[in-house]
């Protein structure tokens, strides 16, 4: 599959999605949005793939924010489509993503930069990593999801110290904050992501997947998620990963899941 803004890799059992449009400090326009949603479906698609890791190309940007001026001109009514579209198939897809998403996230994470970032499983920086919502300095909030994932993440006081003053906020402090797991030298990004999808890999992949879906449960509008965990904690016990998991443990045996 070939894209115009992003470039996609498979190596081994990892898809590598660089957002490549390093001239705009790697803005997400809707064609970029697009493509990254594609790359999501083959991500899901492809049973060989354990995880993605995601970043923006050079080292100025993971993504700079959102191209404004594909949207300076809309009514309310575009605004709220805009929010939504985006969302249904970038933000929340990757949010509930059955395989971990990884970002690396390289210098400036602000706006949509942030909220993708925030939309992953686990993210990794570099000490040039700057992240923040500045949204309210051109007169808007944020629309795919900063909101809400950023007090799940931060805390409301942090979070609303953050939105309201549009300040953004460095690698270290990011890290003290739960914002991101690690800060690791540029050049290391890409191994640390690799390590942590190693030690994913040898882990069952519907337990994986399962886990995801409970920890989602905790956000979901109308979802109990004690409930939803007791559910997906029984649903494991139906396939052949539980069986080969539990038979390895009591033959002192690595175990070899097959995702079934």
């Amino acid at each position: 599959m070939n894209f115009n803004n992003i470039i996609v890799e498979k190596q081994t059992n990892i898809l590598y999605i660089t957002i490549n449009r390093p001239k705009n400090l790697n803005a997400l326009n809707s064609e970029t949005i697009s493509e990254l949603s594609q790359a999501i479906d083959l991500v899901n698609d492809d049973k060989e793939i354990r995880a993605a890791i995601l970043t923006g190309a050079g080292e100025k940007a993971f993504v700079a924010g959102a191209d404004i001026k594909e949207f300076a001109s809309f009514n309310v009514a575009e605004g709220k489509h805009l929010a939504a579209n985006g969302q249904a198939i970038l933000f929340d897809k990757i949010e509930q993503s059955q395989k971990p998403f990884i970002a690396c996230v390289n210098g400036y994470a602000l706006g949509g930069g942030c909220e993708l970032a925030m939309a992953c499983h686990i993210r990794i920086a570099s000490p040039n990593a700057l992240f923040g919502l500045p949204e309210v300095s051109l007169g808007l909030i944020p629309g795919y999801g900063g909101t809400q994932r950023l007090v799940q993440l931060v805390g409301k006081g942090k979070a609303l110290q953050m939105l309201m003053t549009a300040e953004m906020v460095k690698a270290e402090e990011a890290l003290d904050l739960g914002l991101v797991t690690d800060v690791v030298a540029f050049g290391d990004l890409k191994e640390t992501a690799e390590k942590l999808v190693k030690k994913i890999s040898k882990n069952a992949p519907l337990a994986v997947a399962k886990a995801i879906q409970a920890v989602n449960a905790f956000n979901e509008d109308g979802v109990d998620g004690f409930k939803k965990e007791i559910e997906l904690f029984g649903e494991c016990f139906d396939t052949k990963d539980f069986v080969e998991g539990t038979t390895a443990f009591i033959e002192k045996r690595k175990a070899e899941f097959k995702g079934k």
